[in-house]
């Protein structure tokens, strides 16, 4: 008895490979040249790993401050960092840090 194929693994724009498809295959790095040109195929052939780099990437740093500040914005859940950050960019946005009376 043969097996029944799945209808959603069913695909008719891209079908199941046969032996004379394998045999006509050739290497990405032969291919995307001739469709792309030499430096966008390199490009695209580079490995990257991990999230795309940030233009502006965060810094990592080590700040202490009260318990009842991280208290409170821990008790709003996930995402507690970040909102911290945007309510130190808030205040820039308002103050001088220079100003230790934050005016």
């Amino acid at each position: 008895m043969s097996k029944r194929r799945d209808p959603e693994m069913i695909d008719d724009d891209t079908p199941e490979w046969t032996d004379e498809d394998f045999e006509r295959a050739r290497p990405a790095s032969e291919v995307l040249p001739e469709l792309f040109g030499h430096e966008a195929a390199d490009d695209m052939l580079k490995p990257r790993r991990g999230r795309p780099k940030a233009e502006h990437p965060k810094e990592h740093i080590t700040i202490r401050l009260d318990q009842e500040v991280v208290e409170a914005f821990r008790d709003t859940g996930p995402g507690w960092q970040t909102r911290v950050n945007q309510a130190l960019k808030r205040f820039l946005q308002e103050h001088s840090p220079s100003d230790p009376t934050g005016r």
